[in-house]
């Protein structure tokens, strides 16, 4: 999944790292000189030097092509800005804003941001469940961050359709706590089969959630 990055500073940089870390592309805009360098001698991966909050610096940096664009400045105007243009310009599917000042969380929200972070959240893991596909939402979060229950709608590109939980590839410290389908709600086991549009609760550790996506390829890479 290629993800735009707005903002190379500490919060960027590690996002960046972590990302690629679980094989994601991210391509980096960061606007201070001494900055971009440092980030671009760290990290094999593009580094653009520019304000992310311009669309000719989009442009350059190929977000039209991003499956999400994450702005993590720390100006909460250039992340809404820079959110607003990725969505209205250049059609980016997912967008996701650092929110420097809490009290500025339901104004980013309200003008069309789609996911809004506080910086003391756990970026990294949520801007991962946000980005990889909107048929994915976190539903509690469990053991102090550590783990989450989490919905998932099985998409139309599932490829196991109709295989049993227990021919699945998923892996350990993952289990499918319910099922729902239509009207039935199921508790699963071993033979229960899994279908397109089933709503799948998920019990996992967040560190192996992206290995369980890319198990059941529900990545949505763009």
């Amino acid at each position: 999944m290629r993800v735009c990055i707005v903002g190379g500073g500490k919060i960027g940089y590690y996002l960046a790292k972590t990302l690629m870390e679980h094989g994601h592309t991210p391509v980096l805009i960061e606007k201070d000189d001494a900055t971009c360098r440092a980030d671009a001698n760290s990290l094999d991966i593009t580094v653009i030097h520019g304000d992310g909050s311009k669309p000719d610096v989009l442009e350059t940096a190929g977000v039209g092509e991003c499956a999400a664009l994450v702005a993590v400045t720390g100006r909460d105007e250039s992340n809404l800005t820079a959110c607003q243009l990725a969505k209205n310009i250049f059609e980016v599917k997912r967008t996701v804003a650092r929110v420097n000042n809490p009290k500025n969380a339901k104004v980013l929200k309200d003008l069309g941001v789609d996911t809004v972070v506080s910086s003391t959240d756990n970026l990294a893991r949520l801007i991962e469940r946000e980005v990889e596909t909107s048929a994915i939402r976190q539903v509690l979060s469990l053991a102090g961050g550590s783990a989450a229950l989490t919905e998932v709608v099985v998409p139309p590109t599932f490829p196991y359709d109709g295989h049993t939980l227990a021919q699945l590839p998923t892996p350990r410290n993952v289990s499918v706590v319910s099922v729902t389908r239509g009207n039935d709600f199921i508790i699963p086991n071993g033979a229960t089969e899994i279908h397109i549009g089933d709503k799948v609760l998920v019990l996992g550790a967040n560190a192996v959630f992206p290995d369980f996506t890319k198990a059941w390829k529900l990545v949505d890479v763009k």
